[in-house]
C-alpha cells in the first residue's frame, strides 16, 4: 500500500503536478521563432480560414483530447469541487499519453449547472478533437452528453458510463463462452442505478440481453413498477413489473450480478442463491459489494471480476477510454456511437483469447496468463491492446459513417505499431521478412519455459520452424506445468539420438589436431549447445538460438570450434542494436573481442552495417575514439583512423567516418561545419567501438539510463547463424532474436 506522504510527494517534487506542454518542433534560433510564431504562423492560419478542414493537417487538434470535469463525482470522494478534482484530470491525461500517446488539457469548471459545462464545452470545441467528460455526477451527466452529441462535431464520451460499460462487457461475453450459456437466455442484476449502471444496462442489452430479463436495484431497492418513485427518465427506462423488492431478492438464480454501487451489499448468502455458474462483477471502489475471497468461497463454479488489481479479472477503464479515442481521433470522428464502443468490447473479448506476452504476466508478477475464469480481459499493459482496440473503432467509424477521413486499415495497424515506439515496428520488419520464408531454429535450452512459450509463439506465427533439445518427458513436464501447447514444435534428445555418433566424427574431424579424441567428440555431443551447434553445421538446422540457461562463453565456444568463419572475416564479434522510441543504433563491438586490431575494426563496421540493412535502415558508420580526425593523436586513435581507411578501401559505397568522438558523430550540423569533408551528412547510426571495454560499458550505460531496449548479442562473422540469448531475455524478445536468427539464415 502507498502511503499519504508517498502521494502527496509524488505530485509536488520537481516540478508541482504530473503534466506539462513541450513542443514539438524546434525553438532554439531566431529562425525557429519566426515560422512557430509571427511572421510565419500566418500562412496556416490562411490555409485554416479558406478549408477549415485543415485545422487537423497544421496544429495539434487531431490528437487533443480535452478531459473536462467540474468535480461533483470525483473517484470515491464525491463533490470536492473543480480545483480538488484536477490532480485526477491530470492523471487522466498521463494514461492517455502514456497507453495511446494522445495529448491533453485538463478543463476544470468551476460550476455545478448542467448548462454551463454544455456551453463551455460547445465554445472550446475548435480546440480539441474530442472531449472525455469526467467524474460529473448523475443525472447531470446524461444530459450534459446527450446535448455535447447533438450539438458537437467531434467525439464527446463520458468515461464514468462508458468505460465500464465496455470493459465489463468484453469480460462477460467471454464468461459466458466460457460456462456455455447464450446472452439471450440470461437473468442480470445491477446494483447501481447511476452512470455506470444505466450505461452497462444499455450496452448489454445492445449485445443481446433481454430488457425483461434484467432487474436494477438502486439505494431504495428494486426499480419495480408501483414502487411509488418518480424516476428520471434515464431509469424509468429499467423499471419492472416483479415481486422483488430487495438485492437478495433480485439475486435468487440471477446468473449475472452486476455492482457498481457500494462496498459489503452482497453476502455469501446472496451467491449461493445464484444460477450455476454465477457470473459476479462487483465493481465497486476501492472495495467491492462482495470481496473476492469470499464470493469463491461461497461458489466454486463463480467467475468474478472487480475493479481491483490484487484479484483476478480487473475492470479498469484504461483498457477502453486511450484506445477508444485514439482509433475516433484518427479517423476525424464526429462521434462516438454504439458501433464504435461495440467494436472495442469486442475487440477486448478477442484478444484475451491470444497468447499472452510474457512481460505482461512479469508485470503483475505472474509466470503466464491463459484465457479462462481467471483472465477473462486483457491487462493494461498489453501493448497489443492498441493496435487491436483502436483499428477495430476506427473500422467501426468508418463502417458507421462518422469517420470523416479513410484509412488503409493495414497500413493504420502498422502505424499504431510505431506509436508504441520505433523498435517494435523495426521487429515487425524483421519478423514479416522471416515469416516470408521460414526457417528452422533449434533452441538447446529445452527445458525452459521461457524458450517453450518463445517456440510455440514462433510456430503459430510463423516466424520460423522451432526444434528444442532436451529430455522429451522433462520438456512436456515444463509445457504442461505452464500450460505451452507443443504441437509443431519438434523435440530431439542429444542423449538418445541416432546421429550423435554422425555429429561426433564431424566434430572429431575438425578438432583431432587439437587434441580430441574420437570418444571424447562423441561424448561432448550429448550437450545440448554443442548437438545444436552439429545440426546446423551438418545442414540439419538453419540457426541455433542459446544462452538463456547458461553464460555467454558456453554457448559461443562451440559455435567457435564447429562453424567456420564467413567468407573474408578474420574475427567474430557482437553487437546490440539499441532501441529508442523514435531511433535504432547499433553498437559493435560490444561482446566478444577485448582490443580489436584496425583490420578487426574494419570488418566489424563492414558486419555492422550488413545487420542494419537486414534492418531495413541505411548505415551511416561513425568508427568512435576520443579524437577527432587526428585532434588527438596516440596509438588507439591512431588505430581507429587506420580501421576507418580499410572500411572505405573495402566498403567504398559504405557511408563510414572517422576517427571521430560519439557526440561529435550524432550532430551533423557541428560536423559539417567544423569537418566539411566528412561523409556524415546525417546523424551516425552505427557505432564501432575502440575495445570491447567502451563498447560493452556504453550499451549497457544506455539501455539502464537512457532507457533504450537492446536487442542481441547478435553474433556475427560466422558464416552460419548462431546467436546467444541473454539470460535476461524474456519470452518477447526470444521471438525477436528468432526472427533475426530466421533473416541470418535467409541471407546466409
Amino acid at each position: 500500500m502507498i502511503t499519504r506522504q508517498e502521494a502527496l510527494d509524488y505530485h509536488f517534487k520537481g516540478k508541482p503536478g504530473k503534466i506539462e506542454v513541450t513542443s514539438t518542433k524546434p525553438c532554439k534560433t531566431q529562425l525557429d521563432l519566426s515560422l512557430a510564431y509571427t511572421p510565419g504562423v500566418a500562412e496556416p492560419c490562411k490555409e485554416i480560414q479558406k478549408n477549415p478542414a485543415d485545422v487537423y493537417k497544421y496544429t495539434a487538434k487531431g490528437n487533443l483530447v480535452g478531459v473536462v470535469t467540474n468535480g461533483t463525482a470525483v473517484l470515491g470522494l464525491g463533490n470536492i469541487g473543480a480545483a480538488a478534482g484536477k490532480p485526477v484530470m491530470e492523471g487522466k491525461g498521463v494514461l492517455f499519453k502514456r497507453f495511446a500517446d494522445i495529448d491533453v488539457f485538463d478543463i476544470e469548471l468551476d460550476t455545478e449547472d448542467p448548462d454551463e459545462v454544455i456551453k463551455a464545452c460547445q465554445l472550446l470545441e475548435p480546440t480539441f478533437g474530442g472531449i472525455n467528460l469526467e467524474d460529473i455526477k448523475g443525472p447531470e451527466c446524461f444530459y450534459i452528453e446527450e446535448e455535447l452529441k447533438k450539438s458537437l462535431n467531434i467525439p464527446v464520451f463520458h468515461d464514468d458510463q462508458h468505460g465500464t460499460a465496455i470493459i465489463s462487457a468484453a469480460a462477460l461475453l467471454n464468461a459466458l463462452e466460457i460456462v456455455g450459456k447464450n446472452i439471450e437466455d440470461i437473468r442480470v442484476v445491477y446494483s447501481g442505478a447511476g452512470a455506470a449502471g444505466i450505461a452497462c444496462a444499455k450496452l448489454y442489452c445492445s449485445l443481446g440481453v433481454k430488457h425483461e430479463n434484467l432487474l436494477m436495484v438502486d439505494s431504495k431497492g428494486v426499480m419495480y413498477d408501483g414502487r411509488g418513485d418518480t424516476y428520471n427518465k434515464y431509469k424509468a427506462e429499467f423499471v419492472r413489473k416483479t415481486d422483488c423488492r430487495s438485492l437478495e431478492d433480485a439475486m435468487k438464480e440471477a446468473d449475472v450480478f452486476v455492482g457498481v454501487s457500494i462496498k459489503d451489499l452482497v453476502s455469501k448468502k446472496m451467491v449461493k442463491s445464484m444460477a450455476k455458474d454465477p457470473i459476479i462483477f462487483a465493481m465497486a471502489n476501492p472495495d467491492p459489494e462482495i470481496m473476492y475471497p469470499d464470493a469463491v468461497d461461497a461458489r466454486k463454479d463463480v467467475i468474478m471480476a472487480t475493479g481491483r488489481s490484487d484479484f483476478p479479472n480487473q475492470v479498469n477503464n484504461v483498457l477502453g477510454f486511450p484506445f477508444i479515442f485514439r482509433g475516433a481521433l484518427d479517423v476525424y470522428a464526429t462521434a462516438i456511437n454504439e458501433e464504435m464502443k461495440v467494436a472495442a468490447v469486442k475487440a477486448l473479448a478477442n484478444l484475451a483469447k491470444e497468447e499472452v506476452p510474457e512481460e505482461v504476466a512479469r508485470a503483475y508478477g505472474a509466470d503466464h496468463f491463459k484465457f479462462g475464469r481467471e483472465y477473462l480481459i486483457p491487462k493494461p499493459f498489453d501493448q497489443r491492446i492498441l493496435t487491436w482496440e483502436a483499428a477495430a473503432v476506427a473500422k467501426a467509424a468508418i463502417d458507421s459513417g462518422v469517420a470523416q477521413r479513410e484509412l488503409d486499415m493495414e497500413e493504420y495497424k502498422e502505424s499504431l505499431v510505431n506509436r508504441i515506439g520505433h523498435g517494435r515496428s523495426l521487429m515487425r520488419v524483421i519478423n514479416n521478412k522471416a515469416k516470408a520464408n521460414p526457417k528452422s531454429i533449434v533452441f538447446p535450452e529445452g527445458n525452459s519455459s521461457r524458450v517453450l512459450r518463445a517456440a510455440h509463439i514462433i510456430k503459430s506465427e510463423g516466424i520460423g520452424q522451432p526444434i528444442v533439445l532436451g529430455n522429451r518427458e522433462n520438456i512436456k513436464a515444463v509445457a504442461a506445468e505452464y500450460e505451452i501447447e507443443l504441437d509443431g514444435i519438434k523435440v530431439v534428445d542429444p542423449v538418445t539420438s541416432e546421429k550423435r555418433q554422425h555429429y561426433g566424427q564431424m566434430y572429431y574431424d575438425k578438432r583431432c589436431r587439437r587434441g580430441m579424441s574420437l570418444d571424447r567428440a562423441i561424448w561432448t555431443m550429448r550437450d545440448r549447445t554443442y548437438y545444436g551447434i552439429a545440426m546446423l553445421e551438418a545442414g540439419d538446422c538453419d540457426a541455433v538460438l542459446s544462452g538463456v540457461t547458461s553464460d555467454y562463453p558456453t554457448t559461443i565456444r562451440p559455435a567457435l570450434e564447429i562453424i567456420d568463419l564467413a567468407e573474408g572475416m578474420t574475427r567474430v564479434s557482437g553487437m546490440f542494436a539499441m532501441i529508442q522510441k523514435d531511433n535504432v543504433y547499433m553498437f559493435a563491438d560490444t561482446t566478444v573481442n577485448m582490443d580489436p586490431t584496425a583490420e578487426e575494426l574494419a570488418d566489424i563496421a563492414i558486419c555492422s552495417a550488413g545487420v542494419a540493412k537486414r534492418f531495413n535502415i541505411t548505415p551511416r558508420v561513425a568508427m568512435l575514439s576520443f579524437s577527432n580526425f587526428g585532434s588527438a593523436r596516440s596509438p588507439q586513435s591512431d588505430k581507429v583512423a587506420r580501421a576507418t581507411r580499410i572500411v572505405k578501401e573495402k566498403a567504398p559505397d559504405l557511408i563510414v567516418e572517422g576517427e571521430m568522438q560519439a557526440d561529435t558523430a550524432l550532430m551533423p550540423e557541428y560536423l559539417t561545419k567544423r569537418y566539411p569533408f566528412s561523409q556524415l551528412k546525417k546523424a551516425a547510426n552505427v557505432f564501432v567501438f575502440p575495445d570491447l571495454n567502451s563498447g560493452n560499458i556504453a550499451y549497457k550505460l544506455v539501455q539502464r539510463l537512457g532507457g533504450a531496449d537492446a536487442v542481441g548479442p547478435i553474433l556475427m562473422g560466422l558464416s552460419k547463424p548462431v546467436h546467444v540469448l541473454h539470460p535476461t531475455l524474456g519470452v518477447n524478445e526470444i521471438v525477436d532474436m528468432a526472427g533475426i536468427a530466421v533473416v541470418d539464415a535467409q541471407n546466409s
